[in-house]
């Protein structure tokens, strides 16, 4: 097989079928197909290929729900194939007509003249980590939703609990267990949903202890152990950052990092007329727990217990970062609220910031320009 590539093709993924369409570098007639989802569709796809182009065959499809399986088979058969961003597509504005076949030839086309961005998969190890977290994060909002049921009922029966002041503490809990209800159908639909809650939670806690595992294992335990110093990040926090960024080298400066989570504004500028927008995009599951570790740092910057512990036996040059991320965040989470700023915007702005930290602590003990210049 020669080194050159003679054909490209672009593969529209589906959940039945795979439509592709393979653009030969010499200007022959383009090759359209169909195949199926199972992997020894793929071998055999492959090597059809690899025969009628006589050379290297790169291949490349949209990230989507169908996952990354794809890429490994075709690599494993010889061949290049690389995942892009859909994002990233060129297109035309006067476009009214999509099928497969069209979005097929237009991905071989754009990667047969290098317009296409790259992705970068994860591994099947980060992979599986990723997905234990996200299981992990549905069963936050199935509890979630089992407590709003459980108090929509209460609200519509007229039942609170006298002088609490608070939910789903233990005196809340005995309180719910101890109730009588009237009619038959209001205690069974009560009972599942009980039963439902509790499930989820002692499901949630199982995740829980299997993440904090797998957190002291391989690839993870020196960056978990590295995150956990900084304020307002533990090891659940940790994990889902480094499991939704999969491969924080690719992240260049601090802002590409920043723009990757989704925390960057939008913006729509001309001339001197400057308009910047909501914050969107990017990958939600970090911005998510950023966004609430942000919290913690309209408090005065402190070490306490809990954080104590977090950094007995972590390097010094990590301390040292951890303490001015303390000290900048706080200023600069008071200076934008007392600058009139509404106080989510205020939160975003310095979860923005703390994602610059993070980038620096993710680097290692290298010397890096100070994260407040980058920011």
């Amino acid at each position: 097989m020669g080194n050159a590539i003679t054909c490209h093709v672009g593969l529209d993924t589906g959940k039945s079928q795979t439509v592709g369409c393979g653009v030969f570098r010499d200007g022959g007639e383009n090759l359209e197909f169909c195949l199926g989802t199972d992997r020894h569709s793929v071998r055999r796809m492959v090597r059809r290929l690899t025969r009628k182009a006589g050379g290297l065959v790169s291949f490349c499809y949209e990230a989507g729900p169908c996952g990354y399986e794809l890429q490994r088979w075709i690599r494993a058969e010889g061949a290049e194939c690389v995942v892009v961003a859909p994002a990233f597509l060129p297109g035309k504005a006067g476009e009214r007509v999509k099928t497969n076949r069209r979005d097929a030839r237009k991905l071989a086309m754009a990667h047969r003249a290098g317009l296409l961005t790259e992705v970068r998969p994860p591994t099947p190890e980060e992979e599986a980590a990723r997905d234990l977290v996200r299981g992990r994060e549905d069963l936050v909002g199935d509890v979630r939703r089992c407590r709003q049921r459980i108090k929509s009922l209460l609200l519509r029966r007229g039942l609170s609990l006298p002088g609490s002041k608070g939910t789903w503490t233990l005196a809340y809990r005995r309180w719910l267990k101890s109730l009588a209800w009237e009619h038959e159908a209001d205690r069974v639909v009560f009972s599942d949903y009980l039963l439902a809650l509790e499930q989820g939670e002692e499901r949630m806690k199982h995740l829980e202890a299997k993440i904090k595992e797998i957190s002291q294992q391989g690839p993870w335990r020196e960056r978990v152990g590295w995150l956990r110093c900084l304020r307002g990040v533990d090891t659940l926090t940790a994990m889902t950052v480094l499991t939704e960024l999969h491969g924080w080298e690719r992240f260049r400066t601090p802002r590409e990092l920043m723009s990757y989570l989704g925390l960057v504004p939008s913006e729509s500028s001309t001339g001197s007329d400057v308009r910047r927008g909501r914050i969107g995009g990017g990958n939600r599951f970090a911005r998510r727990v950023l966004i609430e570790a942000a919290q913690h740092y309209s408090k005065q910057p402190a070490v306490g217990a809990a954080l104590r512990k977090r950094r007995e036996g972590q390097p010094g040059w990590v301390l040292g970062i951890a303490d001015g991320a303390q000290l900048r965040l706080h200023r600069r989470f008071w200076h934008l609220q007392l600058g009139s700023k509404n106080r989510n915007k205020v939160v975003v702005a310095v979860a923005r910031e703390l994602a610059g930290f993070i980038w620096t602590i993710l680097q290692g003990p290298t010397p890096v320009a100070s994260t407040a210049k980058a920011a």
